[in-house]
């Protein structure tokens, strides 16, 4: 059977489109974890995952890079905008995919937590700290007048791209080029 004659029961991917996965199979874990390693590849005080079995796991569209964080895992991500997406024991029995990745993530809640021995101690006061809306923060006419470049939280043909830039609007900086190194003397 191919992937595409299979039911997904989610799918999900990075935040330019350029990868694309899908899960056909139900969640086999799931959790929050604290661990130093995840808070350093995320740039995040925590990581949400779920895992499937590697079989019910595919990519749909793009291939990703892969960088191997420890002697036992490997972790996924978007070589075009850099958004990590999984975390892969050597095993190979199991893929655990980032919940906040997949296009509907309020459908996986985590269950637990994992290494906590790391969790920041700020964390627990999260929810109690003062919160506002986007637009409460950044103003209504800063929200209405952003044009957001990330893909969709669905589905999308293969030659789907981001919308083109707006006329008018100044478009994004070329990265400026590094400075030559200096040559020695012999």
């Amino acid at each position: 059977m191919t992937e595409n004659a299979r039911t997904s029961l989610a799918t999900g991917g990075c935040q330019c489109g350029a990868l694309r996965y899908a899960l056909y199979g139900a969640p086999s874990h799931d959790a929050v974890c604290h661990c130093r390693m995840c808070q350093k590849a995320l740039g995040a005080p925590f990581g949400v995952f779920l895992s499937v079995a590697t079989d019910d796991f595919a990519w749909t569209r793009g291939a990703p890079e892969t960088f191997r964080s420890s002697s036992h895992a490997e972790r996924d991500f978007c070589g075009v905008c850099g958004t990590p997406l999984t975390f892969r024991w050597y095993d190979g029995r199991h893929v655990s995919v980032l919940v906040p990745t997949l296009d509907e993530p309020e459908r996986f809640p985590p269950s637990r937590q994992i290494g906590v021995e790391s969790r920041l101690s700020w964390v627990a006061d999260i929810c109690s700290l003062p919160a506002r809306t986007t637009a409460e923060d950044s103003g209504a006419d800063f929200v209405a007048a952003c044009v957001s470049y990330q893909h969709p939280d669905h589905e999308t043909p293969d030659d789907w791209t981001p919308t083109p830039q707006e006329p008018g609007k100044p478009e994004k900086p070329a990265k400026p080029e590094k400075p030559a190194k200096p040559e020695r003397d012999a």
